[in-house]
């Protein structure tokens, strides 16, 4: 077999750099907090030099968002496409969504981004602003957007179509938390949370309370004879 040519080799690593930039600087934020990251530190685990980072991005906020970018927004953007093509019943799109959303990060490092966001953002109101126009209002665009789908499809009844997409997403944002506290902690190990199996439960109640019932057939009546 013939050995690469080095050129070959450097070009290959200069298309995967930015894609290894972003993996150590999600574990780095992840780890230390986002504040107590340095760009040093992120490049020095991307294996190259603090000048090369700022060549793909010029500042630790650009890092961040590139990040996001990767592992919500653009998941995200895969849900409203799937939810525009989808032929199949509401319920199902919302089960096949969820369960997506547990594969490609609930179940992932970028798990981590939700524990960054929540305890971090706050001193960063120009993050906090783009997170919530990259994360918050798309996701909840697209939760509500289903759930108005059922309604006028009449397979869900009327109901306040943000309260039910608040309802369908918080029990993902605690299932990604739970992985970076108490998840983490060796004194859960006697009482681990399932996350599918809540998925799952979760799914079940919200959908209960949504689905439109066809109602019960009634009792056939009978005449006593005299």
């Amino acid at each position: 077999m013939a050995t690469p040519k080095p050129e070959h080799a450097r070009q290959r690593r200069k298309e995967t750099r930015p894609q290894e930039l972003l993996d150590a600087a999600l574990a780095l934020f992840v780890e230390k907090g986002f504040a107590a990251t340095r760009s040093e530190e992120v490049a020095r685990r991307a294996g190259v030099s603090k000048g090369t980072l700022y060549l793909y991005y010029p500042s630790k906020e650009e890092l961040f968002k590139a990040v996001v970018r990767q592992n919500m927004s653009s998941l995200i953007a895969e849900g409203l496409e799937l939810a525009g093509n989808f032929s199949g019943s509401s319920s199902e799109l919302l089960g096949c969504l969820m369960r997506t959303w547990w594969e490609r990060v609930g179940n992932t490092p970028a798990a981590g981004i939700h524990k960054i966001v929540i305890a971090e953002v706050r001193n960063f109101p120009e993050l906090a602003q783009f997170y919530s126009d990259e994360v918050i209002e798309p996701a909840d665009r697209l939760f509500s957007g289903i759930v108005q789908r059922g309604i006028d499809r009449g397979e869900f009844r009327p109901m306040p179509v943000h309260a039910v997409a608040h309802v369908l997403i918080a029990p993902m944002i605690f299932l990604a938390l739970h992985q970076h506290s108490f998840g983490a902690c060796p004194m859960n190990e006697d009482s681990p949370i399932d996350a599918e199996t809540m998925l799952t439960t979760q799914l079940d109640l919200v959908l209960g309370g949504l689905e439109v019932r066809a109602p019960a057939p009634r009792p056939a009546s009978h005449r006593v004879r005299a």
